[in-house]
Formats: structure tokens, sequence, C-alpha cells
């Protein structure tokens, strides 16, 4: 009998053994996407975890798997801590720096081994400096610098306005417009498109549509190389129909959380097509412009795009396609948006004058 009485004590012992190796490892799993996650501690003693993508206008922004994007007030904060290097503007360093961020007491932080930023690549150069505290009333931005290269990127923006008065005339106007960009590495696809209806008293006053497509081939990480195709259709001006194929240089001066700019220079060739039958084909140059600026805490969004030709001919004198606006941030996805839109094709025949106004409900991805 007691020749198997070990074995006995072993076979009950070894499902505990292997249970609380199971639980260690399961811990350890479970802890292991917190240990790379950013951590924010607020001043009421709560802790969020989750990535910090900017601070700008006192308000941080913390992306999280449980709540979505949160804004907190700077203000608020006590500390924090980031598991990946940040772009810091700090009053004390006098210049941007990437570096991790430590916690440290009430009202300060530890910015570990910060290296200047390479104005041209927002990345931070080999030269480390020591780490050293700093108030966080003195950090004045930060950024989370966004990869060269990527696997996929995807975003872009819909909006839709549509307006129905009755008083001494009835109108109807609708209006649709959307805008998206998605990226795999040295490549990137641009697709706008829009479409315009508006309607007084059973007459159509504007009735057009729009699509273009461009795609981007970078040659550094900031210069790229583009082609694109564009259509226009109008049901009601002479002109009705443009088609246009180009190609040129391209510059991204930024692009990061805070918004993006981009300049793009083309050579197209250009045919416009009459109401009549008639039509006429030309090279143009032009310069195209793309730019958005987020501010107080990304809650409003400042936009203007647009393209400035120029024939290189007798058809027209330029032709002029741009548009701006605002974008209200309601929640994560949708906003409200205010745009002001001009379209105008001088010296050819039929030439376009139009000025659009609008207003309506977006989402954004």
């Amino acid at each position: 009998m007691i020749s198997h009485f070990p074995k006995t004590a072993t076979r009950r012992r070894t499902p505990f053994v292997l249970c609380r190796a199971a639980g260690a490892v399961a811990l350890v799993l479970a802890g292991a996407p917190l240990a790379h996650a950013d951590v924010v501690y607020m001043k009421n003693g709560d802790r969020l975890t989750g990535k910090i993508t900017l601070l700008d206008d006192g308000k941080l922004i913390l992306n999280t798997d449980y709540g979505g994007s949160m804004t907190l007030k700077w203000a608020s904060v006590e500390t924090l801590e980031s598991d990946e290097p940040l772009i810091l503007k700090n009053q004390k360093l006098n210049r941007e720096v990437s570096a991790r961020l430590r916690r440290s007491d009430e009202g300060k932080v530890v910015v570990a081994n910060p290296t200047p930023v390479d104005a041209a690549t927002d990345i931070g150069t080999p030269a480390a400096a020591p780490s050293r505290q700093v108030a966080l009333t003195d950090v004045d931005q930060v950024i989370r610098p966004k990869p060269f290269l990527r696997d996929f990127m995807w975003k872009g923006n819909a909006d839709v306005g549509l307006a129905y008065k009755t008083a001494s005339s009835r109108n109807e106007d609708y209006t649709v417009a959307a805008s998206t960009k998605m990226r795999h590495g040295m490549w990137r696809h641009n697709l706008d498109g829009g479409y315009d209806r508006d309607k007084e008293d059973g007459n159509l006053t504007t009735h057009n549509l729009n699509a273009a497509y461009a795609l981007d081939r970078f040659i550094t990480e900031k210069a790229f190389w583009q082609g694109r195709v564009l259509y226009k259709r109008d049901w009601v001006e002479d002109l009705s129909r443009e088609t246009s194929i180009g190609t040129g240089p391209g510059y991204q001066f930024w692009d990061d959380e805070q918004g993006a700019f981009s300049l793009t220079g083309l050579l197209s060739r250009v045919e416009y097509h009459y109401s009549d039958g008639a039509s006429d084909r030309f090279p143009q140059a032009s310069i195209k412009w793309d730019y958005r600026r987020f501010v107080y805490g990304k809650q409003l969004e400042m936009f203007t795009q647009g393209e400035l030709g120029r024939p290189l001919g007798n058809e027209a004198n330029y032709s002029l396609d741009a548009g701006a606006g605002l974008r209200y941030k309601v929640t994560d996805w949708a906003s409200l948006y205010v745009r002001y839109a001009k379209n105008q094709v001088s010296g050819a025949r039929g030439g376009v004058n139009e000025t659009t106004w609008t207003t309506g409900l977006g989402v954004t991805w």
C-alpha cells in the first residue's frame, strides 16, 4: 500500500500544478496588451489606457478599445507614459523632439532620452539627450508620428446636404460629395466625387456630377508622382462635359494627426464637349492643392482643396475648381459641415461661373 501512495499523490497534485501554470500564462497573456498601451493618470485618480494620438489646444486625444476616441482636458492630467516615441513641442527644450514619456510626479512627466526631430522626415535623429523631467504646462503639443511605410491605410469622408423650401418659389437642393484615400506602402489611391442638383419652381438651375481618380507613387517620404483622370458632366450649362488625363510631380508637406497639406503640378490633356456636339481639345498646366487642419482637439476641421489651370493655347484664359469649408465633429464618425465651392471656366465658349454654398451632415472614417 505504501508503494502506491506516491503515485496516488502525484496524480492528485499534477492537475493542480497545471492549473496554476495555465492560470499564470493566462494572466500574462491577458496583461500583454496593457503592457503595450499608453497610460494617462488623471488628477481624480482615474487610470486610462489606450493610444495617445494628439495633444493640441489643451485637449489630449486618447484612442481606446473600450470607449473609442476620448478627449481629455490637459489641465486634468496628473502625468502620463507612452510605450512608443511621440513628437513633442516643448517650451523648455525649445524645439521638437521624439521621446518616450515616463510617469513622474503630479503635473510633470519624464521625457526619456529625447532626440531632435528631422523636419524632413518627422523622425528622431540618433543623437539623444539625457532624460529630464518637464512640467506638463510646458508641453505645448504632442503628435504620434505616422510610419512612412505601412501595410494599409484608408481614410475619407462623405457629406450630404438636402434642402426643400416653399415660399414665393419652391426650391429643392441636393448635394453629395465624397473623398477617400487609400495607401499601401509607396502607393496612394485618391478618389473624389460629387453630385449637385438644384431645382426652382420645377426648373433645373444646377445639375452636374464630377469624379476624379489619382494614383500617387511616392519617390521619397514627401515627394511623389501622380497620374490623374477626371470627368465632369453638366446637364444645364453649354459646356456639358469635360474630361482630363494628366500627370506630374507632387509634394506632401505634412500628413499627421493635425491634418495634411500637399501640392501637385499637372500637365494634362483636356477635352471640352458642348451641348450642340462641338468640342475643343488642348493641353493644360495646372496646380492642385489639398489642405486640412484640425483645431480644438480635432473637434473642428478647416479644409480647402482645388485646382487652378491655364490652357496652353487660346481656348480659355483659365479654369478654377475649388472649395473650402469647416467641419464640426459631433461624434467619432459624424459631423456637421458648411462648404463654399467655386467652379469657373473663363475665356472659352460656354464659360462657366458657378458658386455654391452647402451645409449638411457628414461621416468620416
